[in-house]
């Protein structure tokens, strides 16, 4: 999973500024069947329907997932549940008794023939903008606009009887002729309005989302796997063919790199286009599967923005193909979705795949060595605010709860860092010979998709495969409470710590805006009672000021994330004009950009006596 707080800024300038085993049954493979119906759909709500199979119990308990794999949080999905019913062979109900949020307890349960429920979707109700406290994250949200666009993450839609999530699951759904779904399963049904699923597990049938929207999508190979892109883009602004090209690019790139590693032949993108409307999706990033990833971002973003965050985020989850999908714990193999037990190592599962998703673009030409060094150098300044004498396995175990739940986003910071120094440890120690993705590589071929390690005992095989220093550095900087030096280890490839000078954004500061909107008029104005950097004293623009238009280009709501992106374009004395509006008079203001600089921590390669060593850590 990857949460994008770029995103978050935006969202927060914009809506809160105010002016496998199968056993048998009378010689019958049993089997659980579900429907869903996508055609009837009323007050914002879908039926699902699910056949029971033979129960040999008086009770009974049916559950949907309090969480679920790859979230890191307790999002309680039956709290979407409305309308539920446990019908008898005569139609009769039968007595359910809801134990918690996400559990009901049916009676006399051997009469049981069906049951029958509604879902209300997520994204109509998150309040936080996809990360408050009761908000599930929009990646593994559901959505329900219908004749328009359904959001499938099933563990949303459809839950498991106790002890029953071992046999087969067989869905059938109904949708309108015009809707086509996204998904990596295989239609088994050949008709226009009725697809069906089968899948051998419980757990492999949530790995599969399917989002239902006008057909709009491309394919293709990357060295034998099926590659489909999916969009959804409630304008039209976007389609699949504008965002393929670079894909396709950055997914050959990662194959490349990733080598033998190929654990799926069909691996399908699910592209959700948020409106950013009161009751669209506002949680934006990704939540990868084995075989599919599901991304949200803002549909007003501008192409070339668009594009650089889908490759930021599509190559994190894609590289998930090689932990936690292929290496993982006993607690991901035997996840329990409604009383799980963490695993100690989101320092691999998160934070090596992260590394991963920054290593190979320097790896495979995509960006310079310059870049991957800011990126790195970010990381490090990132996870200073962290609490950086939180043991990461302590954090990682206990990740659902507080204070260590708002630890978890150091996992694509110093868990990135945890990855980077293993990896530098290894080429030093074998003279570049080898580094953390051959690591992987051995894993894999010692665990794999069917075969989890135990948890308490990951170090001891990775130091045994490795070096003794590997085990010492898990002791002390990932297992003990030790901050890491991260410059004594970067120093071992001629890598020294460096001040620079770096502009600040022209309207965000981080995460705090320097601009708000109006909602009712979409006007952008100049954030009042803030103290204004350089560009705005230089221009005389002041607290209030409406920004009508910059270099005659308009600007308002509609359009906000273009004049972000455009300011990223310009230079130091750079000529400009606004039009703006104040007190309720237009004014024209000409003047020359003037960016605000912070020094910042950066990196560089200095020490050319370690460029062999260098080279091998950055090319391989």
């Amino acid at each position: 999973m990857k949460k994008l707080f770029f995103a978050l800024a935006f969202s927060c300038l914009i809506w809160t500024s105010k002016a496998s085993t199968t056993t048998t049954t009378d010689s019958k493979k049993e089997e659980i069947e579900v429907s869903i119906n996508l055609i009837d759909v009323k007050d914002d709500q879908v039926l699902v329907t699910v056949k029971a199979p033979k129960i040999k119990t008086n009770d009974i308990t049916f559950s949907l997932p309090k969480t679920v794999p790859g979230t890191y949080s307790t999002d309680n999905y039956g709290k979407y549940i409305a309308d539920f019913k446990a019908i008898d062979s005569k139609g009769n109900l039968l007595t359910v008794t809801k134990t918690d949020d996400n559990t009901w307890v049916i009676k006399n349960a051997k009469a049981l023939v069906k049951i029958t429920y509604l879902v209300n979707d997520t994204f109509d109700i998150e309040k936080g903008r996809g990360f408050g406290k009761d908000d599930v994250f929009s990646p593994s949200g559901t959505n329900i606009d219908a004749g328009k666009n359904f959001m499938l993450n099933l563990h949303g839609f459809i839950g498991y009887f106790q002890d029953k999530k071992e046999i087969p699951y067989k869905v059938t759904i109904t949708h309108p002729e015009t809707l086509w779904g996204a998904t990596s399963m295989i239609d088994k049904d050949g008709s226009k309005t009725v697809d069906l699923f089968e899948m051998p597990l419980y757990s492999e049938l949530l790995e599969n989302p399917i989002m239902y929207s006008k057909p709009d999508y491309t394919t293709f190979m990357v060295d034998g796997m099926d590659i489909q892109i999916a969009v959804y883009s409630p304008s039209g602004k976007f389609t699949a063919e504008n965002i393929t090209p670079e894909m396709k690019v950055m997914m050959t790139a990662q194959k490349t790199f990733l080598g033998k590693v190929n654990s799926t032949k069909k691996y399908t993108v699910i592209l959700y286009l948020s409106s950013m409307t009161p009751t669209d999706a506002k949680g934006f990033g990704a939540l990868e599967h084995p075989t599919a990833t599901t991304v949200v971002m803002p549909e007003m973003m501008p192409k070339e923005e668009l594009v650089k965050q889908m490759k930021d985020v599509v190559s994190h989850e894609f590289f998930h193909i090689l932990t936690p999908l292929t290496v993982h714990s006993k607690e991901i193999q035997y996840f329990d979705y409604n009383d799980p037990k963490m695993s100690q190592h989101l320092w691999m599962y998160e934070g090596v795949t992260e590394y991963f998703a920054n290593l190979f673009q320097i790896n495979q030409g995509l960006i310079p060595e310059t870049e991957f060094y800011t990126r790195m150098a970010g990381k490090i300044e990132h996870a200073n605010t962290m609490n950086d004498t939180m043991p990461f396995t302590v954090m990682s175990a206990n990740v659902l709860t507080e204070p260590y739940k708002d630890q978890y986003l150091n996992v694509y910071e110093k868990g990135a860092l945890i990855g980077m120094c293993l990896d530098i440890i290894i080429r030093e120690k074998s003279e570049g010979k080898r580094g953390i993705l051959d690591l992987m590589h051995e894993l894999s071929n010692e665990y794999g998709v069917s075969k989890p390690f135990n948890d308490e005992e990951l170090f001891a095989k990775i130091t045994s495969l490795t070096y003794p220093e590997v085990g010492e550095f898990f002791s002390k900087y990932v297992s003990g409470p030790t901050p890491i030096p991260y410059y004594d280890f970067l120093s071992k490839v001629g890598v020294t710590k460096i001040t620079q000078k770096t502009p600040e954004g022209i309207f965000l500061k981080g995460q705090v805006p320097y601009i708000g909107v109006n909602q009712a008029t979409k006007e952008i104005y100049v954030a009042p009672n803030k103290e204004l950097n350089i560009f705005y004293s230089t221009l005389d623009l002041k607290g209030g000021d409406i920004i009508v238009s910059i270099n005659d280009i308009p600007y308002s709501l509609d359009n906000i994330y273009d004049m972000i992106t455009e300011s990223m374009k310009w230079k130091e004395n750079d000529p400009i004009t606004l039009k703006i509006k104040r007190d309720g008079k237009e004014q024209i203001l000409k003047g020359v950009v003037k960016f605000p600089y912070i020094d910042t921590e950066g990196m560089d390669a200095t020490d050319a006596s370690k460029a062999n060593l260098r080279n091998t850590w950055l090319k391989g």
